[in-house]
Protein backbone atom coordinates (compact mmCIF):
# COMPACT_ATOMS: atom_id res chain seq x y z
CA UNK A 1 0.00 0.00 0.00
CA UNK A 2 1.17 3.83 -0.92
CA UNK A 3 1.64 6.19 1.88
CA UNK A 4 -0.42 8.23 0.05
CA UNK A 5 -3.61 5.54 0.05
CA UNK A 6 -5.81 5.07 2.99
CA UNK A 7 -6.17 2.14 4.76
CA UNK A 8 -9.42 0.42 3.58
CA UNK A 9 -12.85 0.99 5.47
CA UNK A 10 -14.76 -1.79 7.50
CA UNK A 11 -17.14 -2.10 4.24
CA UNK A 12 -14.47 -2.59 2.00
CA UNK A 13 -13.83 -6.05 0.74
CA UNK A 14 -10.02 -6.14 -0.24
CA UNK A 15 -9.58 -9.04 -2.87
CA UNK A 16 -7.30 -9.66 -5.80
CA UNK A 17 -9.08 -10.95 -8.60
CA UNK A 18 -6.45 -9.53 -11.60
CA UNK A 19 -5.70 -13.37 -11.71
CA UNK A 20 -9.48 -14.31 -12.29
CA UNK A 21 -10.44 -11.75 -14.71
CA UNK A 22 -6.72 -10.96 -16.16
CA UNK A 23 -7.32 -7.24 -15.08
CA UNK A 24 -5.72 -4.88 -12.12
CA UNK A 25 -7.37 -5.45 -9.14
CA UNK A 26 -7.45 -1.65 -9.16
CA UNK A 27 -10.07 -1.76 -12.17
CA UNK A 28 -12.24 -4.17 -10.47
CA UNK A 29 -15.93 -3.32 -9.35
CA UNK A 30 -16.91 -3.30 -5.15
CA UNK A 31 -20.43 -4.07 -4.54
CA UNK A 32 -22.93 -1.57 -4.04
CA UNK A 33 -25.32 -2.60 -1.03
CA UNK A 34 -28.12 -0.45 -0.30
CA UNK A 35 -28.23 0.45 3.52
CA UNK A 36 -31.78 -0.72 3.93
CA UNK A 37 -30.50 -4.13 3.56
CA UNK A 38 -28.29 -3.66 6.08
CA UNK A 39 -30.60 -1.91 8.34
CA UNK A 40 -33.24 -3.73 7.84
CA UNK A 41 -35.80 -1.02 8.91
CA UNK A 42 -33.81 -0.15 11.94
CA UNK A 43 -32.00 2.86 13.34
CA UNK A 44 -29.16 1.30 13.77
CA UNK A 45 -27.21 -2.19 13.59
CA UNK A 46 -24.26 -4.42 15.02
CA UNK A 47 -21.71 -5.32 12.93
CA UNK A 48 -19.30 -7.70 13.67
CA UNK A 49 -16.03 -7.92 12.11
CA UNK A 50 -13.51 -10.19 13.40
CA UNK A 51 -13.59 -10.07 17.38
CA UNK A 52 -14.30 -6.40 17.15
CA UNK A 53 -18.20 -5.16 17.06
CA UNK A 54 -19.16 -2.15 15.47
CA UNK A 55 -22.36 -0.26 15.90
CA UNK A 56 -23.73 1.40 12.24
CA UNK A 57 -26.39 4.04 12.56
CA UNK A 58 -28.52 6.42 10.77
CA UNK A 59 -29.01 9.74 12.08
CA UNK A 60 -31.91 12.05 12.31
CA UNK A 61 -30.12 13.77 9.28
CA UNK A 62 -30.17 10.53 7.47
CA UNK A 63 -26.25 10.27 7.82
CA UNK A 64 -24.69 6.83 8.46
CA UNK A 65 -21.95 6.67 10.95
CA UNK A 66 -20.12 3.61 11.78
CA UNK A 67 -18.61 3.45 15.26
CA UNK A 68 -16.41 0.83 17.63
Amino acid sequence: MLASQSPPSSFDTVVDLSQASGQPASLQRCEEVDSSRLLHGQREVLIRHGSEVYRLRHTRNDKLILTK
